[in-house]
Order: structure tokens, then C-alpha cells, then sequence
């Protein structure tokens, strides 16, 4: 058995977005040593790629008050001219992002440098008489809670959640590849009712599913309505246009849900939604994780050796699961970053303070951190095949499990006290085949019951967990109902 890892997660081509970083030391490990797993990230959560939404939003701003007649006297703007609007954001580049740098030196606001940026754009074209229509009514917070939305919505869709469905499918696959494999249970560490490998890998992968579905159905929130969230200068300068509807038309015309009613900051508790469920990805990942960690240390897995790597600098038999542990520690920094942003972004003094404009700057870090874990994951799945013997061996030197099955029949049949029977049998010794099937004889139980459990071992006794497996279909659909689960709504 042996799960292939998609090569696109390992070869990213880097993106740098940012060229004053270039050739100095990275402070942090994600644009350092991580930079190549993290590269498609940067198209949509660095600062170049949010200066470039913002272009992007003011843009189509001046397209809409160009286009509806929204402002009485606004000329109409050609075809040619929103062409040529529209291509700005495309070609906002190295050179645009150095040259808006310079701008916002003098400027020391950053949306203003933008709205300065533009302008020149206008400068000696068609479009030089309605260049001061830029920015109109617009508070910064209009630009940049839509230029936030828009990047964490691509950043979400087009990187993240590939990479975390994709990660679950692997684990879809290994689950049902091992769905009949037996393994012996540990609960609270002791050994326990016998499962099989594929059925708790399909628990896992259940729990990944799941709060993936709730990604997918995340809203991006935002809104356009002025200083305070108010339309005054709107309503004061065009009185007569209806400005929410404007405002709804617009937001939406950008693939954003329209948030009616905010200060002058929208309120940011879609992002702590969607943060919310994101970092609990990351928790159940990181349960896969440990989980995974222990059973390779149980023998349960091997890991693939020949890969050229080095296992210990002094032990050259180890081959150290540093995949696991990698993400691990990945997961527990994007977590507390999530947390962070989930917590802080929720409150804001009044109509506005700054410390949300401060805590959005963390949140490509974040995914960042959850993006490395997730394919340092999927490497370390890659590289793992299942020992049957070993985990054959732990469960021919566990055959006390089966004393849950032979009470189970004792009480199906009326004889006495047969907890009590089995617990002195088996608590704290261990039985074997023989042992068991002494007792089982000396029981008094019907010959046909006595002669069936008589042949069970610890490696049959996995009720259906082999069938369980199948609850998960094939790797991308969506999960089924568990058997025995709640009915529908409206059954």
C-alpha cells in the first residue's frame, strides 16, 4: 500500500508579490524556509495582493457610478474605457507595487495612495474628467473590508480548500483500503474492544468532511455605505438615489453577501466564523495526526525508507515521523492565530478603532501555518504502509477483549453474575486462546453458542467496522448518513 501525494502541493512555483523582501532575511519561517509550500497563498493574503484588491474595488467602483447612472450628470463611460479600467488590476506588478510605496511615503495613508495611483493612471486619457469620481463617498473601511473579503474568499477557494479535500481524500482512500484490517482498540490508553485500522481512519476522515462543508458554505461578507454606515455623504451630495440599493447592488456585483447595516467597519463576524471552523480543521487534523504518530511508534505503520532522507544525524536505523510532528506544530501556531482573529475581530471600540486593521494583517499567517501543516500531512500519509503482522501479534496477546463478547452471550442466555464471571477471569491478567475456551466450555451455554464462540478470536471480533468504512463513498462525495443515525427532517 502506498498513498501518492498530488506533486502540485510539493512544487509550487514561489510567488513573490513582494520585492522589497527580496534578497533580505525573512523574519519568519513561512516567508523563509516555507516560502516554496506557502508561494500560492501570497497571489491572495500578502500586502501586494491586498493593494491589488484595492485597485481592484475602486476600479469597479468608478465602472458602477460610470455605468448605472447612479450620479445625475455622470457621463456614461465606453466600452474601450472600463476595458481599460479593468486591466489596471491586471497589470498591477512589481513595479506598480514599488511605485505605490512611494507614493503612500508621502501620503502615510495606504488607501489614499491607492485612490493617488489611479489617478495618475487617468492622467492624459479619455478618462481624465472623471478621475476625481475615484473614491466618491467612499470611507477607506469600503475599500478594504471588500478588498479582505474578496482575498480570503480566493485565498479560501482556490488554495485552502483544494489542498484540505484533497488531504481528505487521502485519508478517504487509506481508510478504505484498510476498512478490513483488523486492529486491537485502546481506550484510555488500555487495550480494548478490537476495531479495524480503516474504520478509525474513516471516523477521522468523517470529522475532516464535515467541517469542510462548513467552509465551503461560508459567507463573505461585505459593505458600502460611508463613514459611519450611514449614507450621509450620499445622501447629502444625490438625494434621490436610493443609495442601500446602490450600495446591495454593488457588493453582490463583486460576488460578496451585502451587510445592510454596520458601523463604519463591517462587524468582521463572517471572518470569525469562518476562522472558527478552519482552526477546528486544524484540530481534528492534528487528532489524525497524533493518532497516526502513535501508531507508527506502535509498529502498526511503517515508513517508507529509500526516500534519501536522513532519520537521525546519530541513529542511522531511524526513520523519525517528522511529517506528522511537522504539522503538528504548524497546527497549534495557525490555531492560535485563528483563535486570535476569531476572538479580537468581533469587538470594535464605538464606530471604529484600528486593531482590526492591524489583526487582518495576520491572517495570510495563519492560513499559511495551516496550508504547511496540511501538506506536510499528506507527504507523511504518502509515505506509510500498514504492518498487518504487528498488529496481528497485539491482538493474538490480547485475548482478555473477548470477554465483553462472552458476558455479552452469558446475559443473551439468563446465566448468572456474568459480568462478575468474565471480570475475575480477566481484569488485570492476561488470558489466552486456551484459557478462554476452557472457560467458555465450563460456561453451561447451548453447544451451538458455546462451539461459536469457541472459534472467535480477537481479529473477528470488529463487528462492522469494516462496513462503517462505506459510509464515507468514494473520495470527494459528500458524507452519507451514519446507520442508525437521526432521520431526516420531515421524515
Amino acid at each position: 500500500m502506498r498513498h501518492v501525494t498530488d506533486p502540485a502541493v510539493q512544487t509550487a512555483a514561489p510567488v513573490d508579490l513582494a520585492p522589497a523582501s527580496l534578497g533580505e532575511p525573512a523574519l519568519g519561517p513561512l516567508d523563509g524556509r516555507y516560502r516554496r509550500s506557502v508561494a500560492p497563498l501570497a497571489e491572495h493574503l500578502s500586502e501586494a495582493a491586498l493593494n491589488r484588491r484595492r485597485v481592484h474595488v475602486e476600479v469597479e467602483w468608478l465602472v458602477h457610478l460610470g455605468t448605472r447612472d447612479v450620479v445625475p450628470g455622470v457621463r456614461r463611460l465606453t466600452d474601450a474605457e472600463v476595458a481599460f479600467l479593468r486591466e489596471l488590476p491586471l497589470r498591477f506588478d512589481a513595479a506598480a507595487v514599488a511605485e505605490l510605496a512611494e507614493i503612500e511615503r508621502v501620503t502615510i495613508h495606504d488607501v489614499k495612495a491607492v485612490e493617488y495611483w489611479i489617478k495618475r493612471r487617468l492622467e492624459g486619457t479619455s478618462l481624465a474628467d472623471v478621475a476625481e469620481l475615484t473614491h466618491l463617498f467612499c470611507t477607506s473601511e469600503d475599500i478594504n473590508n471588500l478588498s479582505y473579503a474578496l482575498m480570503v474568499r480566493d485565498a479560501v477557494q482556490r488554495v485552502w480548500l483544494p489542498a484540505a479535500t484533497a488531504l481528505t481524500d487521502d485519508v478517504v482512500r487509506m481508510a478504505q483500503e484498510l476498512r478490513a484490517l483488523p486492529m486491537l482498540a485502546r481506550t484510555h490508553g488500555q487495550p480494548a474492544t478490537p476495531t479495524t485500522l480503516g474504520k478509525e481512519l474513516a471516523v477521522l476522515a468523517h470529522r475532516l468532511r464535515r467541517q469542510l462543508a462548513r467552509v465551503g458554505r461560508a459567507e463573505f461578507l461585505g459593505k458600502f455605505n460611508g463613514a459611519t454606515g450611514t449614507y450621509a455623504a450620499h445622501r447629502t451630495a444625490v438625494p434621490a438615489t436610493d443609495w442601500p440599493a446602490v450600495s446591495r447592488e454593488f457588493v453582490t456585483s463583486l460576488g460578496l453577501t451585502w451587510n445592510p447595516l454596520t458601523t463604519q467597519i463591517e462587524p468582521h463576524d463572517w471572518q470569525a466564523e469562518l476562522y472558527a471552523d478552519v482552526a477546528r480543521f486544524g484540530r481534528v487534523l492534528h487528532n489524525l495526526c497524533t493518532d497516526v504518530w502513535t501508531y507508527i511508534s506502535m509498529g502498526y505503520f511503517a515508513q517508507v525508507r529509500g526516500q534519501g532522507t536522513v532519520g537521525s544525524s546519530t541513529m542511522p536505523h531511524k526513520v523519525n515521523p517528522i511529517r506528522f510532528e511537522n504539522a503538528e506544530a504548524n497546527l497549534e501556531v495557525s490555531g492560535g492565530l485563528f483563535r486570535v482573529l476569531e476572538e479580537t475581530l468581533t469587538t470594535s471600540r464605538l464606530q471604529r478603532d484600528l486593531t482590526d486593521s492591524s489583526m487582518q494583517r495576520n491572517i495570510g499567517v495563519a492560513f499559511g501555518h495551516s496550508l504547511l501543516a496540511i501538506e506536510n500531512a499528506r507527504r507523511g500519509l504518502a509515505g506509510l504502509d500498514a504492518v498487518p503482522a504487528a498488529l496481528a501479534a497485539d491482538l493474538d496477546a490480547n485475548w482478555e477483549v473477548l470477554g465483553e463478547a462472552v458476558q455479552s452471550v452469558m446475559r443473551v442466555h439468563g446465566l448468572p453474575e456474568p459480568y462478575e464471571r468474565l471480570k475475575e477471569l480477566t481484569r488485570g491478567r492476561r488470558v489466552d486462546q486456551a484459557g478462554l475456551r476452557e472457560f467458555v466450555a465450563g460456561l453451561g451455554l447451548p453447544d451451538g453458542e458455546a462451539a461459536r464462540l469457541s472459534l472467535l478470536t480477537p481479529g473477528d471480533y470488529t463487528g462492522d467496522a469494516a462496513a462503517l468504512v462505506d459510509v464515507l463513498g468514494a473520495p470527494g462525495e459528500v458524507p452519507g448518513e451514519v446507520p442508525g443515525g437521526a432521520p431526516p427532517a420531515g421524515s
